[in-house]
């Protein structure tokens, strides 16, 4: 780092620590100093969304009551690693190691998805985490090393999926010793036990991310009897002692209705949700159900809903497809990766192939290998940037590199995507569908200012003047 750099950071730095002192003490003037800093601090493509924040609390938005929601219910652990390692590590700090990453012509990612167990108690329908075993798991140090690589590259902040992750023996050691960054686990809930919940309250960097499927008949016909309730009492639990936590729905052509109504997002909010993944369906593994997914109109419906979540909610909701214009479309291999339980590298949690193992590569080198530089020169694979997705919105894209490339299936079945001849029409026909409804979704989206990426819009650009 040079000494110009040095000297940013370390006033950065202490700007973080003033900020932080403004938490505990939430009145309306100390947020107002609280955004006048962030502000001050933040790298320049992120001043944009800092000065909507503080437009948020001026006009009593129900974002900016979200975040007061935070701030005021949790404990004072949660305060602190929320601001240090998510905000100042994760956003604010580290961007100089992002920056001289790319100096040098390599990329770092925001996050990194670990899977370090594919073994689960449950069994549910459309899932692929099925027939692992211990054996199967991602050795201690092998998740230790990437951590660290991930962390020295610039990475704060994790997610840790599975499998059910609270089988992993190692997962408490890993969150403990890395406690200058943050994780959230995404889980079906049946291992947080009260054990559990002093330990999120001893380390105060985990935010536990439960799936859902709706209310008790969604819910219970996907993930077995008695699922539900068990999630409304661990809702509870996590609640009654501060914790922050969150929701996870996996959006089908059965429960798209529920999920995205006031009545299930404003009974999220009560239980003590603070954010909630919107994930639709998507049809990997063997032999899987395309009937499954959302249809398009189901998919606009909760594009719609969402916005009106954002506008009405104390709730932070994530949709992960429709919400692709603010991110620029797709960021597989670019702002995120997904370590498997076997090591792998893939792309997207999504995208069950690969071409790296984490046990014979460092995280940087995979991360810059020829096969995710590729899909990055690529990116977006779409003009329509509501249609991130290489495998349901632009199948061909998917098809073709996985030719280019010859990567290799992660899992059993994963392959159905492109050998499948029922798999791949049903696909096809689906991305035409979606294109044909999308078209005017994204037009009006460009002409009421929605937010684009200014790199993405010159990528656009060029790519409409080859």
């Amino acid at each position: 780092m040079k000494i110009k750099d040095k000297i940013v950071f370390y006033a950065k730095r202490r700007a973080v620590k003033s900020l932080l002192k403004l938490i505990p003490k939430l009145s309306d003037k100390n947020i107002n100093r609280l955004g006048s800093l962030l502000y001050t601090i933040a790298p320049k493509y992120h001043k944009p969304k800092v000065k909507a924040i503080k437009k948020m609390f001026a006009e009593q938005h129900p974002g900016a009551m979200l975040v007061k929601r935070i701030l005021k219910n949790l404990t004072p652990t949660y305060r602190e690693k929320i601001g240090t390692n998510l905000i100042a590590n994760g956003i604010l700090l580290n961007e100089y190691k992002r920056d001289e990453a790319l100096k040098r012509g390599e990329k770092v990612p925001f996050t990194l998805l670990i899977s370090p167990t594919m073994r689960c108690n449950l069994r549910c329908v459309g899932c692929y985490a099925y027939n692992y075993d211990r054996k199967d798991d991602l050795p201690l140090e092998v998740f230790d090393r990437v951590v660290q690589e991930a962390k020295d590259m610039g990475v704060a902040f994790f997610t840790i999926l599975g499998g059910e992750p609270f089988v992993y023996e190692g997962l408490y050691d890993i969150l403990k010793k890395h406690n200058d960054a943050f994780f959230q686990i995404f889980s079906n809930g049946f291992m947080i036990t009260d054990r559990w919940i002093e330990r999120f309250k001893e380390l105060g960097n985990v935010v536990p991310i439960l799936s859902i499927e709706g209310y008790e008949k969604h819910t219970d016909e996907r993930r077995g009897k008695g699922t539900y309730q068990k999630l409304m009492q661990v809702m509870d639990s996590l609640r009654e002692n501060k914790i922050p936590f969150g929701f996870s729905v996996a959006v089908t052509s059965k429960n798209e209705p529920v999920i995205s109504s006031d009545e299930f997002i404003d009974m999220m909010v009560a239980k003590g949700a603070y954010e909630g993944w919107f994930f639709l369906y998507m049809p990997v593994g063997k032999d899987p159900d395309i009937d499954l997914m959302p249809t398009p109109k189901q998919r606009k419906h909760l594009y719609e809903s969402v916005k009106h979540i954002r506008k009405t909610k104390s709730l932070f909701v994530i949709d992960f497809w429709n919400d692709a214009p603010y991110v620029g479309g797709c960021i597989a291999g670019n702002e995120y990766a997904h370590i498997t339980s076997t090591g792998d590298v893939e792309p997207c949690i999504f995208t069950h192939f690969a071409v790296d193992n984490i046990k014979n590569k460092s995280l940087r080198e995979v991360f810059n290998s020829d096969y995710f530089k590729e899909l990055r020169k690529r990116q977006p694979f779409n003009d329509n940037l509501f249609m991130p997705c290489q495998w349901i919105d632009n199948p061909e894209v998917g098809r073709e590199l996985a030719e280019k490339f010859k990567l290799r299936t992660t899992h059993e079945g994963a392959d159905d995507m492109i050998k499948n001849p029922k798999i791949r029409k049903g696909l096809d026909k689906y991305s035409k569908e979606v294109a044909e409804l999308y078209n005017d979704v994204w037009k009006q989206h460009c002409a009421c200012g929605g937010y684009i990426h200014d790199n993405v819009k010159n990528k656009i650009t060029k790519a409409k003047n080859k």
